[in-house]
């Protein structure tokens, strides 16, 4: 009777750890899934909504300064972006206004794995470039 009543303890302590486990998996946020989340029309489209929607910062067009800010963002199940960061800023505002843009990209198709919905932290690279007839 004793050895019954240690196996059910056991069994719902168990059950509620698979439940807990499960619970943490809805939450988290892949790097890599079967089908990664894509951006409405694809890849040339996202790089085109970025050259589209980029304002040059003053600061950085009168300091001369050019290169690649890196964001990092989570696409969220529904196809939302979240928590945009800096990864690396070459600094004149060109990575807050990176931010800017990724913050007001459209829903994403979202990332799925097994078929399901996930979150999915991806990471772009942020072209700054001035033409040749930037004063």
């Amino acid at each position: 009777m004793k050895k019954l009543i240690v196996m059910l303890v056991l069994a719902v302590l168990c059950s509620g750890y698979a439940m807990a486990q499960t619970e943490v998996e809805d939450d988290a946020i892949f790097v890599v899934a079967e089908n990664a989340p894509e951006f409405p029309g694809g890849s040339d489209s996202l790089y085109a909504y970025i050259a589209r929607n980029i304002k040059y910062p003053e600061t950085a067009k009168k300091e001369k300064i050019e290169g690649r800010v890196f964001v990092t963002f989570v696409i969220e199940k529904d196809g939302q972006v979240s928590s945009a960061k800096i990864l690396r800023d070459i600094g004149g505002g060109c990575g807050e206004e990176a931010i800017r843009v990724v913050k007001s990209m459209p829903k994403w198709k979202p990332g799925t794995q097994r078929g399901n919905p996930v979150r999915f932290q991806f990471n772009l690279p942020v072209s700054f470039m001035l033409g040749k007839d930037a004063n």
